[in-house]
């Protein structure tokens, strides 16, 4: 299969249509966003519902913007930005929560400048041996965006995992145990974040020859496993939008300057 093979004009689970999607596209997982997100748009699209995936399309400073949620974890999120990518988009930016690794606090912000691929998806992509890389360019906007959010971020290496209750959050004493192991090598590798999708993320939209990065915000400490409060996730959450948006709008005009 060839990058000139990945063209559709009805994607498969997502339901959208070729004239339905943007120039650029948000992933989110918790379809509850879709509607809050809507709230930052203009000019606002919400597609049919399939099989529990939502997807809303609105325009941000000039651009249209598609928000798809994939609900949790590696394989469904992929379908998702595989089928938007089938459908013309080109620009890819995740957000929303990631447990956190010191120096990252509860409520700040951690953009992935690569990811550990410690789940299976990506290597249905690309063998072990590649990189899971965040596009330079778009972190590049993106940190400037940052800069003037006034919100303290943190960038550098997520670990995206599979198994949430039994690699990263433990439930009982004897999870917990082998859990503190892992979390010894996390700390050890430096890494600053751990979700369950963005190395495979990062991953199937470089082999597709798109761009792709992902924001979070810290809302799980990894070591004492406090969680951040609702109110605080709330304020978080709206910025977290703000900043995504206008960097995947600023992202995408600029990538249209260059093809027209």
């Amino acid at each position: 299969m060839t990058k000139q093979d990945e063209k559709t004009n009805t994607a498969w689970y997502i339901g959208a249509k070729r004239d339905q999607v943007g120039s650029g596209a948000i992933l989110v997982g918790d379809p509850a966003r879709i509607g809050r997100i809507a709230e930052h748009l203009t000019d606002v699209e919400f597609l049919p519902e399939n099989r529990g995936l939502r997807t809303v399309t609105g325009t941000r400073n000039g651009q249209r913007i598609t928000v798809s949620a994939f609900g949790m974890g590696a394989p469904i999120a992929t379908i998702v930005l595989h089928e938007l990518f089938a459908l013309g988009v080109r620009s890819f930016l995740r957000i929303g929560t990631a447990m956190a690794v010191p120096p990252a606090k509860l409520g700040d912000f951690v953009l992935a400048d690569g990811a550990l691929r410690a789940e299976g998806t990506s290597n249905t992509y690309a063998p072990l041996g590649f990189p899971a890389m965040a596009d330079f360019e778009l972190n590049t906007t993106l940190r400037q965006h940052l800069g003037r959010s006034g919100r303290t971020w943190h960038a550098g290496i997520y670990g995206t995992y599979d198994g949430f209750y039994t690699e990263m959050f433990g439930l009982s004493g004897q999870s917990r145990a082998m859990i503190d192991t892992l979390k010894q090598d996390i700390q050890r590798l430096g890494l600053i974040g751990t979700d369950m999708e963005t190395s495979a993320l990062l991953v199937a939209a470089r082999v597709l020859g798109a761009s792709a990065s992902t924001l979070c915000v810290a809302t799980v400490d990894a070591f004492s496993q406090e969680k951040i409060d609702d109110a605080a996730m709330a304020v978080a959450e709206r910025e977290l939008f703000e900043v995504a948006l206008d960097s995947i709008a600023e992202f995408a005009t600029k990538k249209n300057e260059v093809t027209s």
